[in-house]
């Protein structure tokens, strides 16, 4: 059985690590460490070495190794190089790999008890994939920037099978990773670190990265935000690129974000992203005057329309409009129908079919109807949380964002708030009959007093 680690040979900074998971007596024994290190601090190589380490001299089983998509895991570790070049797939000798899936990104190795264990890459964005498994050891790469729901689907198995997990990530403002930081990092069975560039050298005592190199990226003009979370690891800031940050710090200030309840005299609207490999994303609202009220958020994925039927079914609301995407017009190939006529034949009806525009334009409409939203705390806190977390995309080459969003994990709850935001402004951009005597209709605008809708929760 060859040596291991293979081809590393573990910094100083790196070992504290090592020492906190290996079983006792050799280490101490804990299950989860938190590693917050800067940018080419060795993050993965260190924890993708650890991970080949367990598979082949501790316990056999599964090792999953969480990447925020696949597209990612795939480029930066299965087919990826550390900053010198070397692959990290050749940190596992020849002699100890039993086959290789290229297609799923698994490699299965021996096992010194004689049998063998699975290493394998997965991206958090199709986490279907995941589930019914039982894993023993499980890395979250890029944490904060990760979709969070797969710790909470890995959490309990590992508590249960007694495995092991580590986080490393570089800080992205404050989102889900800053939480999990600062709700473990004083609990006793947590390994935590945190490293910033004055913490970090080389066996020749040189800096990993120097001051020198950060003042050219200074003078490159990059963002001194930026520069402060990669290379001094700051939570300080917003999630950089984050298109509703300010919207959504404004709503904590104006204590938005808080308990909101169901009106039960006033109908549910629905606004939706319809998702096949995506998730499906729901969110649900009332409308009194001019204030729009977020009272519950859904999302799946994996599932067809029958199964969205049966959730809005099992709320006791009384439905409005279903506002949609362009896309359920798209007939699917088994029925020759739209989504839309399969929809409606459900009796998920009236849908109303938002107009698609240029995604500059969605989301500018998303943040014109912000100052008027109050969100759910805890029925609204998955979809807020991808509110919080969705951005523009990161121009490595350039070092600067892109024009688009960046497509993950946040995008199907952002899409479906941006069909929300375009819907209700055509909506009220509709010609209005004005009275001497009026009230507010429940789009917030004015109407004869007389006015008056029935709604019925799947309208016939």
């Amino acid at each position: 059985m060859p040596d291991l680690p293979f081809n590393y040979a573990p910094r100083d900074y790196q070992t504290g690590v090592w020492d906190a998971l290996l079983p006792k007596p050799r280490g101490q024994g804990l299950k989860r460490a938190v590693c917050v290190w800067h940018r080419r601090a060795g993050k993965d190589k260190t924890a993708w070495n650890f991970m080949v380490f367990s598979a082949v001299y501790l316990r056999p089983g599964a090792y999953y190794y969480f990447s925020p998509t696949y597209a990612q895991g795939k480029k930066f570790l299965w087919d990826g190089m550390d900053y010198e070049g070397f692959p990290f797939l050749q940190h596992i000798p020849d002699s100890l790999i039993i086959s290789k899936n290229e297609t799923e990104m698994q490699l299965q190795v021996h096992n010194i008890a004689g049998g063998k264990s699975i290493i394998q890459i997965i991206g958090t964005d199709t986490l279907n994939s995941i589930r019914g498994t039982n894993p023993i050891g499980c890395v979250f790469t890029e944490f904060s920037y990760q979709n969070p729901r797969a710790w909470d689907i890995a959490e309990p198995i590992l508590l249960e099978n007694k495995g092991w997990a580590i986080f490393a990530f570089t800080p992205n403002g404050d989102n889900h990773a800053l939480k999990l930081w600062n709700g473990v990092q004083h609990q006793p069975d947590w390994y935590t670190s945190l490293l910033t560039i004055t913490d970090t050298k080389r066996p020749d005592t040189t800096p990993v990265i120097s001051e020198t190199e950060l003042d050219g990226l200074r003078q490159r003009g990059v963002d001194e935000e930026f520069i402060q979370a990669e290379y001094y690891c700051s939570f300080v800031g917003g999630i950089r690129g984050s298109y509703f940050s300010d919207q959504l710090k404004l709503a904590e200030r104006d204590n938005r974000i808080t308990k909101v309840p169901w009106e039960s005299a006033l109908p549910v609207y629905t606004a939706w992203d319809l998702g096949v490999g995506d998730a499906t994303a729901i969110w649900f609202y009332q409308v009194l005057g001019r204030e729009i009220r977020f009272i519950d958020y859904f999302e799946a994925s994996g599932e067809g329309l029958p199964y969205y039927k049966k959730i809005l079914s099992e709320y006791p609301y009384i439905y409005g409009e279903f506002l949609a995407p362009h896309d359920i017009e798209v007939k699917e190939f088994g029925t020759g129908k739209t989504r839309r006529e399969a929809a409606e034949a459900m009796g998920i009806r009236p849908i109303r079919v938002v107009p698609k525009l240029a995604k500059e334009d969605q989301i500018d409409a998303a943040r014109r109807l912000f100052s008027r939203c109050w969100f759910d705390s805890a029925k609204c806190e998955q979809g807020l949380r991808s509110l919080r977390n969705y951005r523009k995309e990161w121009d490595e080459t350039r070092q600067c964002f892109k024009r688009v969003p960046y497509h993950d994990w946040t995008s199907d709850a952002a899409d479906a708030f941006q069909i929300f935001a375009v819907g209700h402004r055509e909506r009220s951009d509709a010609p209005r009959n004005l009275s001497t005597e009026t009230a507010f209709d429940v789009w917030g605008y004015e109407q004869p007093l007389e006015y008056e809708r029935t709604f019925e929760v799947f309208p016939r």
